[in-house]
């Protein structure tokens, strides 16, 4: 029941726990003249149990780690119909967050030689539609101008009709090239999985192995990341603990940003119309794009890990840096793509680097904010609200405006000007 998911378990301000511990550190209040303020526990539980109980979202976890220590807010259940309360260590599919993780990656084996940014797709995947104008760089920057996989109607279809289907990246692509290139490579930017799906294949044609197997010999592994990973096609499984993944409606909604209509979002929010559990979706569809599973715990650590330079060389740190371009050339203060990474400002004090996941079951955010030493992870375990909002980001003003003094950003249901979600 509703009532019962949106139960609240008390904030657990604690010294940390590895990896997590890695992302926090331990001084007790905010620094004098800093942007953030002090984070009253109370409050920061109470303010996210309510969003998310005004959302309908089942169960949430928000793990912030600032100048003053770590903090949860924990809220609802993993599953329908039981008092099971998530935690930073309840595994859950990250979704698009995976991208950063194949955008590292890609940079790490162009730290090594074995690639450039410059080299045309072409040269490691045959049969791509302008693949001879098309670089790795402007796969890793969503500036191809290829069709996005996702948005064909009859790929979700698909995956509706016959969820354990395993997918492979050849069969992805085949969708995508089906569909003429939305434009010229370089002139301007669109959100595609496909990009991603061409990278998995080009880092395993270089790095000489599987794409699961890099992540965990060059990513996972050295920075202690033990409850991330990226499942074999066949394996539908979550490890425990896990959360159940909901959704109203068809993966359409998740895949196409296809608004809800209103006959839907009445009957959620009447409760006359169910979510559907898409936990055991098969999510190898996503695969480099977004096929990842982890806790808030492992997305802490690596958030901050990347994004503070401790996984690149200072040289490829820098060029990460760079690669950000603004999305919109019309709005120059607006959001900025790179290599698998979003940087926006929301106020004079506060900007993050960061990017979102979504699929069929749930919803995330992973950020670092560099200047003030902050490290963000939402996640929920219902894709969109029966409102149609993408409820990892539906929250962020709230959480935001806990953190940041003079913050004070519009919450649902009024429309937030938060990240546009990142699949």
């Amino acid at each position: 029941m509703v009532g019962d998911a949106a139960s609240a378990v008390p904030a657990r301000p604690t010294a940390g726990s590895a990896p997590a511990a890695q992302a926090c550190a331990t001084s007790t209040t905010a620094p004098k003249g800093s942007a953030l303020k002090p984070i009253d526990q109370a409050a920061f539980q109470a303010a996210v149990a309510a969003a998310a109980e005004q959302m309908m979202i089942p169960g949430a976890v928000v793990l912030l780690c600032t100048p003053q220590g770590r903090f949860e807010a924990l809220t609802g259940t993993t599953q329908l119909g039981t008092q099971a309360p998530p935690a930073g260590d309840t595994h859950f599919r990250i979704a698009s967050n995976t991208k950063t993780m194949t955008a590292a990656l890609i940079t790490l084996l162009a730290q090594d030689g074995k690639l450039k940014f410059s080299d045309p797709v072409s040269a490691y995947v045959p049969g791509v539609p302008n693949g001879d104008n098309i670089t790795v760089e402007q796969l890793l920057k969503m500036r191809s101008g290829l069709y996005n996989y996702t948005s064909d109607p009859q790929f979700s279809a698909t995956l509706d009709a016959d969820p354990q289907k395993a997918w492979t990246p050849q069969e992805v692509l085949a969708i995508a090239f089906g569909h003429p290139p939305n434009f010229a490579p370089g002139t301007s930017y669109e959100y595609s999985n496909t990009n991603y799906a061409l990278l998995g294949l080009i880092a395993e044609k270089v790095g000489g192995s599987g794409l699961a197997q890099q992540l965990q010999d060059r990513l996972f592994g050295p920075l202690g990341l033990t409850q991330t990973s990226l499942p074999a096609t066949t394996d539908t499984e979550l490890p425990q603990p896990f959360s159940h993944g909901y959704m109203y409606g068809g993966s359409i909604y998740a895949l196409r940003d296809d608004p809800y209509p209103a006959d839907l979002q009445a009957a959620a929010r009447a409760g006359t119309l169910q979510p559907t559990d898409y936990t055991n979706q098969n999510s190898s569809y996503a695969t480099a794009a977004g096929g990842a599973v982890s806790t808030a715990d492992d997305l802490a650590a690596w958030i901050r890990a990347l994004a503070s330079g401790k996984v690149l060389d200072a040289d490829h740190q820098r060029q990460w840096l760079r690669s950000l371009q603004v999305e919109d050339p019309a709005n120059p203060d607006g959001q900025q793509y790179g290599y698998g990474i979003t940087y926006q400002r929301f106020g004079p004090e506060a900007a993050m680097h960061y990017h979102g996941g979504e699929l069929p079951g749930f919803n995330s955010f992973i950020g670092y904010d560099t200047d003030n030493d902050v490290t963000l992870v939402v996640w929920a375990n219902l894709t969109l609200t029966p409102e149609g909002m993408t409820t990892a980001n539906a929250l962020l003003p709230t959480v935001l405006n806990q953190i940041y003094a003079g913050m004070a950003l519009p919450t649902a249901p009024a429309p937030a000007p938060a990240p546009t979600p990142t699949r």
